[in-house]
């Protein structure tokens, strides 16, 4: 039996010693009052999410503890590279599984880190810049080549925006991503997956319902630009 435990402190109990004074959750305490998070940032960088439950139930026992969060990004940063390459190069089918696997790992990082109490400051900061580049840099070489500049553009010209404006907002200090943003990069993934699988099986359905999703993926974008500006 996986025990699940949901970390949501609010500024004022991050002032204040915690009841627990070891094990999983004082050690995730320390770190977390290392990174002087603000409270609705903090609660929600440790709500253990639905989708943190599922992979726990399912995935998760399959990745060993000596598995850090950490780690799966850093492969993911190393994954890209390996992914342009291969479509650069038309080993399209290569290419789409790599994606496949490197956008899943965008969800078991931050499960591992939220179920495992392993979440840190590095990973709050290296994590979305992976998604960032492992989406644009693939949207520069296959939605340009199958759906054209505007939309590519679209995409690259939102991240860049959503980039700058949390960074320059908050002063360069951790912001992690709100629920629109995680629904965006769901969207991308799927829609960035539907275009490459059109470049293995050329079926003009799969080529639409890509270009669809990445519609609503901009939308969802442009939404979580009125989501920082709330906070």
């Amino acid at each position: 039996m996986i025990v699940v435990y949901e970390l949501c402190y609010t500024s004022s109990q991050m002032d204040e010693q915690p009841r627990f004074s070891s094990g999983p959750q004082a050690l995730q305490w320390r770190r977390l009052k290392r990174l002087s998070l603000e409270g609705a940032r903090l609660e929600y960088l440790t709500r253990v999410t639905p989708f943190d439950r599922f992979f726990s139930a399912t995935i998760l026992p399959l990745i060993p503890k000596s598995v850090s969060p950490n780690r799966i990004t850093m492969m993911r940063f190393v994954s890209i590279p390996i992914i342009l390459t291969l479509l650069f190069f038309e080993y399209n089918l290569a290419g789409t599984i790599l994606f496949v696997l490197s956008a899943l790992s965008d969800a078991l990082d931050g499960a591992i880190a939220r179920t495992r109490h392993r979440i840190t400051k590095w990973g709050i900061v290296a994590d979305p810049i992976a998604d960032k580049l492992l989406i644009g840099s693939v949207a520069l070489l296959v939605v340009w080549k199958y759906l054209g500049w505007p939309l590519t553009f679209a995409i690259v010209f939102i991240e860049l925006v959503l980039a700058g404006s949390a960074y320059f907002r908050y002063g360069g200090k951790l912001m992690p991503a709100k629920t629109v943003g995680k629904i965006k990069m769901i969207l991308q993934s799927f829609g960035v997956g539907f275009v490459l699988l059109y470049s293995i099986v050329p079926v003009t359905g799969l080529l639409l319902t890509g270009q669809y999703i990445l519609y609503t993926a901009i939308v969802f974008g442009l939404a979580s630009l009125f989501v920082y500006r709330s906070i």
